[in-house]
């Protein structure tokens, strides 16, 4: 019975599952905390990593690992193979000015044309988050630490290359050895997801210099082997393991009620949107990855149940408790600005209220019902680009709740599956672990619950965009 490991790196944490390649079983499992901050030195990772392989019993009998990691971090490395400063996280701002300056400067001036260029160049237009952006930033704020930049690389390339028996020392040998996969790469904002190749002169454009960067590995490839002998995997950016994780095929759309909402499908096509709303990013099993992010997901449920007085379950039954449509209160749930659309600034608004319809179990539904039509402008903006949805896979904490599926269920206008509960983004890894050691993906069976097809006869959605064009 040969075992894999898969590992989550995300900004909160790492969780390592152990699980027996033929069949996808769970073997067992560990996990560590990562510290807070949207700074943070990758040696913390390294850290919570060996916390969570001690947890999960160790790599001692796994016969292959992948490393499974929160995108666009940036990890810049000197030629001995240190780190030169704490990583920069996807969720650090700072390089929001870097991004509008490499748009302008790209368009000769003009944003529009600029983000034209970036959607056809890399198949993403530059926001905070994405590396590019990043290096810029250090180029114009830390000089001295961008001049040492030998290797740039991402918080999963910098991990798989540690389990490599790399590190500190390692020199101009250790550096060559870096490696990545299309998914975490297409992230860059310096790769093109299209053609599958890094672009030199966006790089010297936005550091300075082209630094050696990780080779970028076909799905079934391996980055070589820890010193114990397991295969190590390419790994991949969270959301391309997730999607590994939840089954998703061909055709797919994963939904993701985290925190914040993410949506994406697995595509055969690239995705170039200048609207910014579709970042075009490259799957972990050799197709493509468009994806949408909104800044508000379950941080609505929890923010309603808080001013209802209520818990989560109690939440949930509240909403359950009223009709579709919430007797026509509609919540626009832009509660920390938003990201789809791009509105940073925006608020929140609730609109329809009468002293009839202003009750706990509305509120409660108009909750759900915003959210979940928040995440539908995010389907709408994947369609634009040409994704044609066969099912909708729903998962994240949020999709846990009875009222979120059935909502989503009448509103999304296409067939949803709950797949079980699972840590997808470790799981996923897991999977391309055992691909790596056997030549191909592994069709573990899961369970999952196909939910009734509805109709959105309340006309909610329609009710629900009305509101939310009056902030555009």
């Amino acid at each position: 019975m040969p075992l894999v490991a898969g590992v989550d790196s995300s900004t909160q944490s790492c969780k390592v599952v152990i699980r027996d390649a033929d069949t996808g079983a769970l073997v067992r499992q560990g996990r560590a905390a990562h510290p807070e901050g949207t700074e943070v030195h990758p040696d913390h990772w390294w850290t919570a990593l060996q916390k969570a392989v001690a947890d999960a019993g160790g790599l001692d009998d796994v016969s292959a690992v992948a490393v499974g990691g929160q995108q666009h971090g940036m990890v810049c490395l000197d030629s001995d193979g240190a780190v030169i400063r704490p990583a920069l996280l996807w969720n650090d701002t700072r390089s929001a000015g870097a991004a509008a300056e490499l748009i302008e400067s790209a368009g000769g001036g003009d944003p529009a044309a600029g983000a034209q260029y970036w959607a056809s160049a890399t198949g993403t237009v530059p926001v905070a988050s994405l590396t590019v952006t990043k290096l810029r930033w250090l180029a114009a704020n830390e000089p001295e630490n961008a001049a040492k930049v030998a290797a740039v690389c991402l918080p999963h390339d910098w991990l798989t290359w540690r389990l490599g028996g790399f590190g500190p020392g390692s020199g101009a040998e250790g550096l060559a050895a870096l490696a990545t996969d299309r998914s975490d790469a297409s992230g860059t904002g310096y790769y093109s997801t299209a053609e599958g190749t890094y672009l030199p002169d966006v790089l010297t454009a936005s550091l300075g210099h082209v630094p050696a960067l990780p080779r970028v590995l076909g799905p079934l490839e391996t980055a070589g082997k820890t010193p114990a002998g397991a295969l190590l995997a390419p790994g991949a950016g969270d959301n391309a393991a997730a999607a590994l994780g939840a089954g998703a095929a061909l055709g797919d759309v994963v939904m993701s009620l985290g925190t914040s909402g993410t949506v994406f499908a697995v595509s055969d096509n690239p995705a170039a949107d200048p609207s910014g709303l579709v970042a075009g990013f490259a799957d972990a099993a050799g197709h493509y990855l468009p994806l949408v992010c909104t800044l508000n997901a379950t941080r609505i449920f929890d923010a309603t149940a808080a001013l209802l007085g209520v818990d989560l379950a109690e939440f949930n039954q509240l909403a359950l408790s009223a009709g579709p449509g919430a007797g026509g209160l509609t919540l626009v749930p832009y509660f920390d600005g938003e990201r789809t659309p791009n509105l940073p600034d925006a608020t929140g608004s609730l609109h329809g209220i009468t002293r009839a319809n202003y009750t706990p179990a509305n509120l409660a539904r108009a909750a759900v019902e915003g959210v979940v039509c928040s995440l539908a402008d995010g389907l709408a903006a994947l369609q634009a680009q040409g994704v044609q949805p066969k099912r909708i896979l729903l998962v994240g904490g949020g999709a846990q709740s009875v009222a979120v599926q059935e909502v989503a269920a009448s509103l999304l206008g296409t067939a949803v599956t709950v797949p079980q509960p699972g840590e997808y983004v470790a799981d996923g890894a897991a999977r391309q672990a055992a691909a790596a050691l056997t030549g191909q993906f592994p069709n573990w069976a899961a369970d999952a619950v196909d939910l009734h097809h509805g109709t959105d006869d309340a006309g909610v959605l329609a009710r629900y965009r009305r509101f939310a064009s009056l902030y555009t």
